[in-house]
């Protein structure tokens, strides 16, 4: 049974600094691609960053260029998002997903494997 379970949510006030994890059980975790999305109240869930399955390249949407930065260790089986500079504009419930694949993916149909998501509030 594949697992993704997302952790380092919380309350940040606004230009502080925050560090999601994303810690994947039941898959060969270096075959995925991994991704963050977010989801805001009455928003769509839109796509954040990832991370090829290497963690060779990485892309990220182009509202949270510079501020945050989407890593990978496969050995410990986890994902990482450091998000720094933080805006209220932030604030959402962070998806971990992952996809079989040596590309990159954006859309939330490339993804079949979700994590439960975890809450991060911004604080203005």
């Amino acid at each position: 049974q594949v697992q993704l379970v997302e952790s380092g949510g919380g309350l940040v006030q606004a230009g502080g600094s925050l560090t999601l994890s994303c810690a994947a059980s039941g898959l060969i975790f270096s075959d995925y691609a991994m991704a963050w999305f977010r989801l805001a109240p009455g928003k769509e869930r839109k796509f954040v960053a990832t991370i090829s399955f290497s963690g060779g390249t990485t892309y990220c949407t182009d509202s949270v260029k510079g501020r945050f930065t989407i890593s990978r260790d496969n050995a410990k089986n986890t994902m990482y998002l450091q998000m720094s500079s933080l805006k209220p504009e932030d604030t959402a419930v962070y998806y971990c997903a992952a996809r079989r694949g040596r590309n990159m993916y954006i859309e939330n149909s490339d993804y079949y494997y979700w994590g439960q998501g975890t809450q991060v509030t911004i604080s203005s």
